[in-house]
C-alpha cells in the first residue's frame, strides 16, 4: 500500500520536481516556489502531500520550516526515488538550486563579514561611489530598477528605459519607497528608442542584451544616446547550454562569445574595448562578463584590449 501510494504521488510532475529539489538541499517553501514557479498554496499543498507519505521532513531553523527528504537506502521505496533523482532535468531546476544556493552562501558568508567590528561593505560602496563624478546616466533594460536605484544613489540623473508598462511600475515604486527624484522612467524598445531623448554620460547595459531580438541594433542606440566620449559599460553572460531559460525567463539568446559583442560595438562606432571575463564558479552553469567601451570624441582606429581575468 505504502509503494502504491509513492506511486502514485510522485506521479504528479510538480511533486515529482520537488521531491528532486528537497532531495538534493533542503529548502523552505519561498525558495520551493521560486525554483518551481506554482503558487504558494499549490506547493505548500505538494510538500503536505509528501510528508504526509514520510518522504520528506519538515523542521524549523531561525523561524523559516525547512524541508528535507526523509528516506534513504534501507528504505523500501528507494528505488523508486533514485529513478527520480536521476530522471532528466528538463526544466533546469538543477540550475536554478545551483544559483540560489550559491546566493545563499554569499549571503551567509557577508553576513559573517558584517558582524566584525567596524565592518560595513555596504557604508564602503556608498563612500566609493561618493567619489564618482556626476554623470547622466541611461540603465537600458532597467526590470525592476534594482540598478537603476543603485545607479541613482551617485549620478546626477538616470534615465530607465524598458518596454514592459509591468516592470516599470514596479520600478517606479522601488524608487518612490527610496525617495529617488533624479530618476525618468520612458516605456520603450531598446531597438528603436523615441527621438529627443537627452544625451547621456554612461550607458549601463546589464544582463539586457540575451533578452533582445538584434543586440547589435541596441548597441547602436546606446552609441546614439551617449556624448561624445561617454562610455558604455555592458555586463552578460558568456555562451551556456541552460536552454531552460528561455522559456522560462524569456532569454532570446543563451550567452554570447565576447568576441561577438567586441565586432558590435566596433561596427556601432565605439572604440576602447574592454573584455573583463569573471572568475570561474565551477558551482554555477552561469558566468558573466564585462565589456567596456567609448564612444569617441572624433573618429578613432584604436584597437580593441583584452583585460586579464
Amino acid at each position: 500500500m505504502e509503494l502504491s501510494e509513492t506511486f502514485h504521488a510522485l506521479g504528479d510532475p510538480t511533486r515529482l520536481r520537488i521531491l528532486r529539489l528537497v532531495a538534493a538541499a533542503r529548502l523552505n517553501v519561498t525558495e520551493v516556489v521560486s525554483l518551481i514557479g506554482v503558487a504558494q498554496s499549490s506547493a505548500s499543498h505538494h510538500l503536505a502531500k509528501l510528508k504526509g507519505l514520510e518522504l520528506i521532513r519538515e523542521e524549523r531553523v531561525g523561524g523559516f520550516t525547512y524541508y528535507s527528504l526523509a528516506v534513504d537506502a534501507t528504505d523500501a521505496r528507494w528505488p523508486l526515488i533514485r529513478l527520480a533523482r536521476e530522471s532528466e532535468d528538463v526544466h533546469g531546476d538543477q540550475a536554478r538550486l545551483t544559483e540560489l544556493l550559491r546566493r545563499r552562501e554569499d549571503r551567509h558568508t557577508l553576513n559573517e563579514k558584517l558582524l566584525e567590528p567596524g565592518q560595513s561593505w555596504l557604508l564602503w560602496a556608498s563612500a566609493l561611489a561618493s567619489l564618482l563624478p556626476k554623470l547622466e546616466v541611461a540603465d537600458f533594460g532597467c526590470g525592476s530598477g534594482v540598478l537603476t536605484q543603485e545607479l541613482s544613489g551617485w549620478a546626477r540623473h538616470v534615465t530607465a528605459i524598458d518596454k514592459s508598462p509591468q516592470a516599470l511600475e514596479q520600478a517606479k515604486a522601488r524608487l518612490s519607497r527610496e525617495r529617488r527624484t533624479n530618476v525618468t522612467f520612458v516605456e520603450a524598445d531598446l531597438h528603436d528608442l523615441p527621438t529627443g531623448l537627452p544625451k547621456h554620460d554612461l550607458v549601463v547595459i546589464s544582463q539586457s542584451l540575451h533578452h533582445v531580438s538584434d543586440p547589435a541594433a541596441v548597441l547602436t542606440q546606446a552609441a546614439q544616446l551617449l556624448k561624445p566620449g561617454g562610455r558604455l559599460v555592458v555586463m552578460e553572460l558568456l555562451p551556456h547550454t541552460e536552454t531552460w531559460v528561455k522559456a522560462r525567463l524569456g532569454h532570446q539568446h543563451l550567452g554570447f562569445e565576447p568576441a561577438l559583442l567586441e565586432s558590435a560595438l566596433s561596427a556601432a562606432g565605439f572604440t576602447d574595448v574592454t573584455i573583463t571575463p569573471t572568475p570561474r564558479d565551477g558551482s554555477s552553469p552561469f558566468r558573466a562578463f564585462l565589456l567596456t567601451a567609448t564612444r569617441p570624441a572624433r573618429p578613432s582606429k584604436r584597437p580593441a584590449k583584452e583585460a586579464r581575468a
